[in-house]
């Protein structure tokens, strides 16, 4: 059995920040064309945020930046949320190696799982989420529901 790693909002479950889901038809026919069973993730959630929980986004740097020791990502109070981002992307990584994955399917633009986008200070800028750093970091293979619709 081949596995990939997808966000969970892509495949229909309300695990986006505010309650509702990204479902994705390109991600579903990608699986089933690739031969592909989806490990369902969302970092933020494997970390312990609710759901809904607030908007979050970068203040600086980007998800490498932070794997690195430095930037930072805060929600919509004002709040610095970097350590529980890093600790979603950990986790990910754990469910990742447990199932074998050595894709990813990630949705774009999130803090967590942006794989060519994020955003920052209120501009979408280039960059990776936090999760899709480290597990890009580890040899998978990172995609976005962008990448299939190509």
């Amino acid at each position: 059995m081949r596995t990939a790693l997808v966000s969970s909002c892509l495949l229909g479950l309300a695990t986006r920040y505010d309650g509702s889901d990204n479902y994705n038809q390109a991600v579903i026919d990608y699986l089933k064309r690739q031969q592909l069973t989806p490990i369902p993730v969302c970092p933020e959630q494997l970390a312990g945020l609710p759901t809904p929980r607030p908007k979050c986004w970068f203040a600086a740097g980007s998800g490498e930046t932070l794997l690195a020791g430095d930037g930072s990502l805060v929600n919509e109070y004002g709040e610095e949320v970097s350590a529980i981002f890093l600790k979603g992307a950990e986790e990910s990584l754990k469910l990742a190696q447990l199932t074998d994955c050595r894709t990813a399917i990630l949705k774009q633009r999130s803090p967590s799982c942006g794989s060519r986008t994020i955003h920052c200070n209120g501009e979408l800028i280039e960059g990776l989420g936090v999760t899709a750093a480290l597990l890009k970091e580890t040899g998978l293979q990172v995609l976005s529901e962008e990448d299939l619709s190509l």
